[in-house]
């Protein structure tokens, strides 16, 4: 038997180690001597598993590797439905879908005159665009009454105001894709469908903000011609009973934060610009038909108000980002109601991310709330409000209830009991 010298104070690890496995050994072998086969075979195979796993050895079997995400999964960040991290929590309201546009629309325009909905131009598909106006009757929900624009005028992001009787049309994009924007204005007639024309501005842009105020036409912001660059010029012009007074425009204070598809509203005498974006898709250099490529855009929250002091003052910004959203609102009791848009992109895919929530800006208490979820996600509604009902139509919708980004084109239209 062998025999073991004397450990020196602080070496008695190693022989403790030792004994330890020495044990286990023994232990192991009256274990496989007096166990059933199967038993041991298991342990066996347990521990040279185990073995060929950590030790790298060429008869390992492969790592276990974790399946990848659907593609499609890849643009829920959560689960369940409206789930997605840009949705806030709202109430759930009862729509009700009506008769339905005679044509889809994206990025068309829209103005109510009493009871009727003029719905203006648009795309139907990225290379083809309407070229007239539909009308939606309120009273009795039915479509009817279209007649053809002018052959020069935009198609697309255009502005758009009226006094009531008068709708002005200003600037925009003339023709599909990404082709260029027009500085042409116009002006129609609605009791007698005549267009007359408006002197044009002096540079042509994208989705500017337009709003009639203190007896002029104010044009602000947009993209300027290469359809991403940040306009931010101020113009105004004075005009009357659908006539210019002017014969050009007059320079005004350049508005804080540029860029297209934002609300343009005024209330308690006051011009407001709501959201919007700074950067949009561009022609693709080169392209005979002005292919739409993407490029950097940001989406903001911003809301500036001009008074009479003529200067811009911000107010509390949107719950979230929103863009898109330059016919999507409504003045009621005193309140600025805004359906859907596009806000900041998905931060996994990259992707658009479209706004399903109704919010509500609160004139007396400059407040924002979210008061609603839509149907749907959808971007450039054109919304109108009639006899205590809200309602919307047109646009782009989502891809469904967990993916946000956008994908087809629609002409329907639904409607809400709005309850402030």
């Amino acid at each position: 038997m062998a025999r073991f010298a004397p450990t020196k104070p602080g070496s008695r690890k190693p022989c403790v180690v030792l004994s330890c496995l020495l044990i286990l050994g023994l232990v192991l072998i009256l274990d496989l001597r007096f166990a059933p086969s199967s038993s041991s075979s298991l342990i066996w195979s347990n521990t040279l598993d185990v073995y060929r796993r950590t030790s790298g050895t060429p008869n390992a079997p492969p790592e276990v590797k974790k399946p990848k995400p659907n593609k499609n999964d890849k643009d829920a960040n959560l689960k369940g439905p409206n789930a997605t991290f840009a949705d806030i929590p709202a109430p759930e309201l009862e729509w009700e879908e009506m008769a339905p546009a005679p044509v889809p629309r994206l990025d068309g325009a829209a103005i109510q005159i009493k009871d009727l909905l003029y719905v203006f131009a648009g795309y139907g598909t990225i290379d083809y665009v309407h070229s007239h106006v539909d009308v939606y009757n309120f009273s009795d929900n039915t479509w009817g009454g279209r007649f053809d624009m002018p052959k020069e005028m935009a198609h697309s992001h255009l502005g758009m105001v009226t006094d009531g009787r008068y709708i002005y049309v200003v600037s925009g994009q003339y023709g599909p894709q990404c082709r260029g924007p027009t500085a042409r204005n116009f002006v129609l007639d609605t009791m007698t469908k005549e267009w007359r024309d408006l002197p044009p501005l002096p540079a042509p842009r994208y989705a500017p903000a337009t709003q009639l105020w203190r007896g002029r036409l104010h044009v602000m912001g947009g993209s300027k011609e290469d359809r991403h660059a940040v306009g931010l010029d101020h113009w105004s012009l004075a005009v009357k009973d659908g006539k210019a007074l002017e014969t050009e425009w007059r320079t005004e204070i350049p508005i804080p934060r540029g860029g297209p598809h934002r609300a343009c509203v005024v209330a308690n005498d006051k011009l407001l610009a709501i959201g919007g974006q700074e950067g949009d898709f561009m022609a693709k250099p080169g392209s005979p038909i002005f292919k739409c490529v993407r490029r950097a855009e940001v989406v903001y929250s911003n809301v500036y108000m001009l008074d009479g002091r003529n200067q811009w003052k911000e107010l509390p910004p949107m719950p979230k980002p929103d863009s898109h959203i330059e016919f999507a609102w409504v003045n009621v009791n005193n309140s600025i109601i805004i359906a859907g848009g596009t806000t900041e992109k998905h931060p996994i895919t990259k992707k658009m991310v479209l706004v399903g929530e109704l919010f509500r800006f609160d004139l007396n208490k400059l407040e924002w709330s979210v008061i609603g979820r839509l149907p749907f996600r959808i971007k450039t509604t054109l919304v109108g409000f009639w006899d205590g009902w809200l309602y919307f139509t047109s646009g782009q919708r989502d891809k469904g209830p967990l993916n946000p980004s956008p994908k087809k084109v629609v002409g329907c239209m639904w409607r809400t009991k709005l309850h402030l």
